[in-house]
């Protein structure tokens, strides 16, 4: 009997991605493929690729090599956005197979089923499939927005995915529905800008938010990304009061300085911005806010700096993801003069980490002592299992089967700073 192809996947950049792939790879078991670990041999490769920086793109190529280097007469098929943005330079890598952009990477599968896989030109993405991950018991990414329309002057991303699109609420509460009957506990919206969800079909993220909380099996919602523009006053009174919604928020910055975010051409003010933050604590003291920074833009000089510093010290926000701006091709940016050195932007880059472990410490801190509903999940971590509670602190407790997946009312205890987490007392 003829044993099934073996298919493997690595996927690199944002939980995007990490959905993509996963649907892929349960769309691969239902045609007879069995899937394997990355770091096995096996007969075809997908590497999802990431375009974010410079540096995601050099991860991408050494990961490709990897994959020739593993079985030199393996499919190598290298799909998404810097497959999307600089198919040329892919292609010249060896053992490379197929390059799909992201409107063609769905089709994987057919093109493989071909006698002869042919190659595929890179066309502008415009369909929009939802799509969720499968691989943890507890926590799942569903894709429910993809493309963006905002052209920042940084950004990459929009040639990458193409235009804002997604389904109606009715198609993504069907599939929500799936991921309900999966058994999956917690569920990330994704997307690449979501907010915009629905703008096509004239409907809005809130309607979707209001729909899921209905939902019945899923005991927590979270939203990965939102513009702060986005995000509205009714938005945030909905999750305060929501049934499932956690009072977690990622909302995007990217500099404490209005110069630099009219450089950027971001669409909102620093005063705009925090009055969201200053907002959702007031009904959500207890809630994780984290945000976006980028150091180094063109035009950000140490006054404008230290403005963002300034301004970054004042919010009352929980941590930052914190990166160096790196240049894209065919952004408008790059027309830009005042260009900071980049030994400079990671100077800049440290300081701001500093400040974010600080901000983490504060707000880990303040949890101590609270009691919590903490959703478990199934890894063995040393004898002991790994949860959240819904405003994002890490919480630790003696490996239990029977809690996999469940979630438990808890008082947090000891806090370990190195670990960032916490030792807790189930209460019920």
């Amino acid at each position: 009997m003829m044993q099934p192809r073996t298919i493997a996947a690595h996927t690199l950049g944002c939980k995007l991605n990490f959905a993509e792939t996963s649907q892929l790879l349960r769309q691969a078991e239902e045609e007879g493929y069995r899937v394997v670990d990355f770091h096995e041999k096996a007969d075809v490769y997908v590497i999802n690729t990431c375009t974010v920086t410079a540096t995601a793109e050099r991860k991408c190529r050494t990961v490709i090599r990897q994959a020739v280097h593993q079985n030199r007469d393996a499919v190598v098929a290298v799909v998404g956005c810097f497959a999307q943005n600089d198919a040329a330079q892919i292609r010249q890598i060896e053992g490379v197979t197929l390059v799909l952009g992201n409107e063609d990477k769905h089709r994987l599968l057919d093109i493989l089923g071909q006698r002869a896989p042919q190659p595929v030109a890179v066309s502008e993405p415009r369909s929009f499939l939802p799509a969720y991950s499968g691989d943890d018991r507890t926590r799942t990414f569903f894709k429910v927005q993809d493309g963006c329309d905002y052209f920042c002057t940084y950004c990459a991303i929009p040639r990458a995915r193409g235009r804002s699109r997604s389904a109606d609420v009715a198609t993504t509460m069907a599939v929500a529905q799936r991921i309900a009957d999966s058994g999956a506990k917690e569920v990330v919206l994704t997307g690449v800008n979501t907010g915009t969800f629905g703008q096509h079909t004239g409907e809005s993220l809130m309607q979707l938010m209001q729909q899921l909380d209905l939902l019945p099996g899923i005991e927590r919602f979270r939203i990965s990304s939102i513009e702060p523009n986005l995000l509205t006053s009714e938005m945030i009174r909905f999750v305060a009061n929501s049934r499932h919604f956690a009072p977690h928020f990622h909302i995007p910055l990217q500099a404490g300085s209005d110069k630099v975010l009219r450089l950027m051409h971001r669409r909102y003010s620093t005063a705009e911005y925090a009055d969201k933050l200053f907002y959702i604590r007031s009904l959500m003291p207890d809630a994780c806010i984290a945000a976006d920074v980028m150091v180094g833009f063109n035009g950000e000089d140490e006054a404008t700096f230290e403005q963002t510093v300034d301004f970054l010290t004042q919010l009352p926000l929980s941590y930052l993801h914190v990166f160096p701006y790196s240049e894209r091709p065919g952004t408008a940016a790059l027309g830009m003069a005042e260009r900071v050195p980049r030994e400079e932007r990671y100077r800049r880059s440290a300081v701001l980490h500093q400040l974010s472990d600080a901000k983490k410490r504060a707000f880990y801190t303040q949890g101590e002592g609270k009691v919590h509903r903490v959703l478990w999940e199934a890894h063995n971590h040393g004898g002991c299992m790994l949860g959240f509670t819904g405003n994002y602190l890490r919480a630790r407790h003696p490996y239990d089967p029977a809690l996999v997946g469940t979630v438990q009312q808890v008082r947090l205890q000891t806090f370990h700073s190195e670990e960032e987490l916490f030792d807790v007392a189930l209460t019920e």
